[in-house]
């Protein structure tokens, strides 16, 4: 993997997500046009695609060999081992019930492995980055996340994320009826990003991931990765590459056992 082209991204993607955050920023509380994507509540606004035009045209100008793939745009540009994935705007749903919760996210995968995540929390002016190797950084400023002496649920801040095809899958209630009873808050924020950001930071416990694969994925993997964080599947085992339907823990190493066995006593109530 070419580094310079690594950093050259980096660059890029900064620049991208700062100009979509100014127009989500812009437009908040002021858009025209909301529509329903899907049958399931997801909805889609004129300022995810002002904001994905903006950013896919930066990268599509400096790296038009690499492959890119956009929420509301689909695949762009040619096979490569060079894949970017664009969510403009994640977390429209609380964008257009007028909550500032939401985030501009862009990764860059070499050969399905992210490599580079940023992402830009416009409302407060918070611009994440990961390197692959290299740390994660908020406002400049490295960050670790933080272990506490020990793992105590009833204190607990735990971040749940589900699919929208999930919906009340009978499973997915079951686990999370008892996640959210063993702890002390369940975050179900619907910008998966900031979720992902906020345990990278050590403003969360856990995240628990249940079937949600998309463009808001890999940039938040990546945040956890390069903070010190563990992400693994259900069975324990290390999340690495893509994955079309990922169960997913994330949280310190030191308590991933306890997390993994929380989990699975969820999965058997």
């Amino acid at each position: 993997m070419d580094r310079t082209i690594l950093h050259a991204a980096r660059d890029v993607a900064v620049s991208a997500v700062k100009a979509a955050g100014d127009i989500t920023k812009h437009r908040f509380a002021t858009y025209h046009q909301c529509e329903d994507k899907g049958v399931f509540g997801d909805v889609v606004t004129e300022v995810d695609h002002l904001a994905e035009q903006v950013i896919v045209e930066a990268i599509g100008h400096t790296f038009p060999e690499h492959l890119i793939r956009s929420e509301e745009a689909g695949q762009l540009g040619k096979e490569s081992d060079w894949l970017w994935l664009v969510d403009p705007l994640d977390g429209t749903n609380n964008y257009v019930i007028g909550l500032p919760v939401f985030a501009v996210s862009i990764t860059l995968l070499f050969k399905e492995e992210p490599v580079l995540g940023v992402i830009y929390e416009p409302m407060t002016d918070r611009l994440y980055i990961s390197f692959k190797d290299e740390g994660f950084f908020c406002n400049g400023v490295q960050m670790q996340m933080k272990k506490k002496p020990q793992l105590q649920l009833q204190r607990a801040t735990l971040g749940w994320i589900q699919g929208h095809l999930v919906q009340h899958d009978e499973q997915a209630v079951q686990l999370r009826q008892h996640l959210d009873l063993k702890c002390k808050r369940m975050l179900r924020v619907w910008a998966p990003t900031l979720v992902w950001c906020m345990l990278a930071k050590g403003d969360a416990e856990a995240i628990v991931l249940y079937n949600s694969e998309g463009e808001d994925l890999y940039s938040g993997v990546l945040m956890v990765q390069e903070a010190g964080g563990h992400v693994m599947d259900f069975q324990g085992r290390p999340f690495q590459g893509m994955c079309e339907e990922p169960y997913l823990i994330a949280c310190h190493p030191d308590y991933k056992e306890e997390w993994l066995q929380i989990v699975k006593q969820g999965l058997r109530a």
